[in-house]
């Protein structure tokens, strides 16, 4: 009865949130639809909360709030940048995205080739042929999959320093 008493604690629930939180960004990282850096940041916000401020800094928090604008900038250039790099129009960078939230409802495949095929055709579409809209397709993908390598790794890093800070 104690444990069920010390697990409905207002403190813990809050704890609980800030996990299921974290986990939905973690999780909202690889998928574009969910804004996963900032409910990461929004988590370890609500912990610090949680916690009084009691273990984690206000210095630290704005260490990780940096680090959350930082991920979603380098995301977006990292998109843009992989279908500019390729020559891409303004249709296929619009067709990436398209692609790329058409792609969630097909699973991991989906994202996977979602940015591909919209950026192809969003070239096509604007003119462009076959081997240059293949080719922005590629360019779009790739910036895909570097934003959200980057956006995985500043959003292990952030949790790394909020342990850290929270336990030493």
């Amino acid at each position: 009865m104690e444990e069920l008493k010390t697990l409905l604690d207002p403190h813990s629930l809050w704890y609980l949130l800030a996990v299921v939180m974290i986990v939905v960004g973690v999780v909202g990282t690889v998928l574009p639809a969910l804004p996963g850096v900032p409910l990461v940041f929004g988590g370890l916000l609500l912990a610090a909360w949680a916690g009084d401020f009691q273990r984690v800094s206000t210095f630290t928090l704005i260490v990780l709030g940096v680090l959350t604008v930082l991920a979603l900038v380098i995301d977006f250039v990292a998109g843009v940048l992989g279908a500019q790099r390729v020559g891409a129009s303004r249709q296929a960078v619009i067709g990436a995205a398209l692609g790329t939230v058409v792609g969630l409802f097909f699973g991991l495949l989906g994202l996977l080739l979602g940015p591909f095929v919209g950026a192809l055709i969003g070239e096509l579409v604007a003119g462009g042929g076959l081997r240059k809209a293949t080719g922005v397709g590629i360019g779009a993908w790739l910036g895909f999959v570097v934003g959200t390598v980057v956006k995985l790794g500043v959003c292990f890093a952030m949790l790394g320093i909020f342990a850290t800070v929270y336990w030493l």
